[in-house]
């Protein structure tokens, strides 16, 4: 491996991955960053005790807070992955064999999804694949405070990595269900903030499409009990996000 890398984690309640996260990030990485935004279980803890650089910030949206965690680093190259992400051995091996000398490129890698042990291989989740690494000089994220954007320029090759993220995302069907719910009321939030509208069309037809595009067309259904509820997740997300957004333009115009 010709450069050295950082791995850069932004966390927060995450004791029972954070483990496993940074001692495989630490098979890869010369540098472990973790970036708490307010941990009160064991999270800082048992990351100091595996030898990571700690830094403690305040929460600002996803985007924000992962450059700040970026601007930390030591090195250019970013190995940017979430608290409950874990490397396999394959994609170990795939970055050991890189030699990271053309800042240039920027590398992809698929994702293998959980609800709690079940992974979704099919439906929305099942085909997720996103850059994780890549030299800071030329790539970054946007400000986004949810679904933020990794900025890859025009002349920056993308490159797919052999291997995977396992990425434990959801515990089990309450915290899947939080999560839906407090990415459609942030959503539409900005939504609102961008002056966008919910038509009636996208509040009560969208979200049964929503269903049928991962349940049927990308074979969700293949996933058993897990593909249903994460399919019916996805109609429910988008519903709540138009209704919310609906709610407050209706707001918005009482108060004129």
């Amino acid at each position: 491996m010709g450069h050295a890398i950082s791995a850069v984690i932004i966390c927060r309640n995450e004791e029972h991955i954070i483990g496993r996260t940074i001692e495989a990030a630490a098979t890869v990485a010369d540098e472990i960053v973790v970036y708490d935004t307010g941990s009160t279980d064991r999270t800082m803890e048992i990351a100091t005790q595996l030898g990571a650089r700690l830094i403690r910030g305040p929460w600002e949206g996803y985007g924000i807070c992962r450059q700040k965690a970026i601007s930390a680093a030591g090195n250019d190259w970013i190995l940017n992955i979430d608290s409950d992400e874990v490397i396999d051995a394959q994609l170990q091996q795939s970055i050991r064999q890189l030699r990271l000398d053309d800042p240039k490129k920027a590398y992809s890698v698929r994702f293998t999804n959980f609800l709690g042990s079940s992974s979704l291989n099919w439906g929305e989740f099942g085909f997720d694949a996103h850059v994780r690494l890549f030299n800071r000089q030329y790539v970054g994220w946007n400000d986004g405070t949810v679904h933020e954007k990794l900025i890859v320029p025009a002349d920056v090759e993308v490159v797919r990595l052999r291997g995977r993220i396992l990425h434990f995302t959801m515990k089990d069907t309450c915290e899947f269900v939080n999560k839906s719910v407090n990415y459609a009321l942030i959503n539409a939030e900005q939504y609102f903030s961008k002056g966008k509208k919910a038509s009636w069309i996208k509040q009560f037809l969208a979200p049964p499409v929503m269903f049928l595009k991962y349940y049927i067309l990308r074979l969700g259904f293949l996933d058993g009990w897990a593909g249903l509820f994460a399919a019916r997740m996805a109609g429910l997300y988008t519903y709540l996000k138009y209704t919310r957004l609906r709610e407050l333009w209706t707001q918005a115009g009482a108060r004129r």
